[in-house]
């Protein structure tokens, strides 16, 4: 099983999507992979969440299909019997927390302050999801929290596009960016993935210092 920094590093950008029906999860994932996307998290927000994850777990094994939006040791739990390779959450408790570390699948939990992330590096994490990244203070934030915390490795997520993910993955701290741009629901709801796999592609080639 890959680690969570493992995880992270598979792409300059990990895609946030957010689907209405597990059929459209298969196509989807073989989209991103055309592009040269190897991972994406797929949010529990809708009642295909879980399917979609066991979908793409089932019949894509070259894209690791993660759970976001993950709020309680319960979802963690389902999570990771629907097959998914890790999980991510916008926020973290001391139970979904305890839960982690126990776990079985790699979890990135967010954080949007330095007692936030002391919280969670006091439960031996050390890779967090800075979330909602834009409207926290991003590139500013995760700079300041360089010194106090030089060992914490970030995926800021939230307010991200293609042309602010360049700044963001030029800190040395910064894996990786999460982003919704690359499967917006309307190309989704369109079976457009053949535009989806274009902006695969696009983020894909983002380099440290911009599109390359």
């Amino acid at each position: 099983m890959r680690t969570i920094e493992e995880i992270l590093r598979l792409g300059p950008v990990l895609p946030v999507v957010t689907l209405r029906d597990v059929d459209q999860a298969v196509p989807l994932a073989r989209a991103l992979v055309a592009g040269g996307v190897r991972a994406v998290e797929i949010t529990l927000r809708t009642p295909a969440g879980l399917g979609a994850i066991a979908a793409v777990a089932r019949y894509v094994p070259d894209c690791l299909a993660g759970a976001g939006t993950v709020l309680s040791a319960e979802e963690l739990r389902d999570a990771a019997e629907a097959g998914a390779a890790f999980a991510v959450s916008p926020g973290a408790t001391p139970k979904l927390l305890q839960a982690a570390v126990a776990g079985p699948i790699p979890f990135l939990p967010g954080v949007a302050s330095a007692s936030e992330l002391m919280a969670a590096r006091e439960c031996g994490l050390t890779h967090f999801k800075l979330f909602p990244a834009a409207q926290v203070g991003g590139t500013g934030l995760l700079k300041s929290l360089a010194g106090p915390f030089p060992t914490a490795r970030f995926c800021p997520t939230g307010g991200i596009d293609l042309k602010s993910a360049p700044d963001y993955l030029a800190l040395p701290n910064v894996l990786c960016v999460g982003g919704s741009w690359l499967a917006p629901e309307a190309l989704i709801a369109a079976g457009d993935f053949d535009a989806i796999e274009r902006l695969a592609r696009e983020a894909a080639n983002l380099g440290r210092g911009g599109p390359q």
